[in-house]
């Protein structure tokens, strides 16, 4: 029992220090561009030791995934099961239903300006194709009900979830890779318009 416990408080320990390291690469990249971040820096602003980066990462890229990935994990919780449920599943007009509504696209697009930088790196680096495992869960939780809603089978869902990624990250791209520079609302509106055709 008492083994368990400090299992518990050794895992919240590395937790809290791999969130540490995260959070300094995200401060680094708001004041210079990645290539010019060492561990050693991401070390003194998250106060841990050069050992403690290695025991965690191998390479700085291992923390940009990680980065990015705790960010999603952060997003997908403002999508919980009851605003989806609420938003999308509870429509009594099938008509009116929508794939990806401005409901949806708004607090996730914000939130991709938001941390722009960590995209823009990942873009870069070609760290976005792991980075399209982590999308993935996300529209898995957006679009699984949804498309059940539509009365899309099993078998086609997989393809049809493929599909509107694409064209959502081909947008989407496109627009970080202009510093998220036009207007949210423009790009919600586009993503209306082409995925619900």
């Amino acid at each position: 029992m008492h083994m368990g416990s400090s299992m518990n408080k050794h895992e919240s320990k590395y937790f809290n220090t791999a969130l540490l390291m995260n959070e300094a690469l995200i401060r680094s990249l708001d004041k210079k561009d990645y290539e010019y971040i060492t561990v050693k820096e991401i070390c003194d602003i998250a106060g841990v030791n050069r050992s403690t980066f290695y025991l965690h990462y191998e390479t700085m890229e291992d923390l940009l995934l990680e980065t990015i990935e705790s960010m999603f994990n952060d997003l997908k919780n403002r999508y919980t099961s009851d605003f989806v449920t609420e938003k999308i599943i509870d429509s009594k007009n099938m008509d009116s239903m929508k794939l990806f509504t401005r409901e949806y696209s708004i607090p996730y697009l914000s939130f991709l300006k938001e941390h722009k930088k960590a995209f823009m790196v990942a873009i870069n680096h070609q760290a976005l194709f792991k980075v399209e495992s982590i999308f993935n869960a996300l529209y898995k939780t957006l679009f699984e009900p949804i498309l059940s809603r539509f009365k899309v089978s099993n078998e086609e869902k997989k393809y049809v979830i493929a599909y509107f990624m694409s064209g959502i990250h081909a947008i989407i791209i496109e627009w970080i890779k202009g510093n998220c520079e036009d207007d949210i609302n423009l790009i919600a509106d586009i993503i209306y318009k082409y995925v619900n055709r």
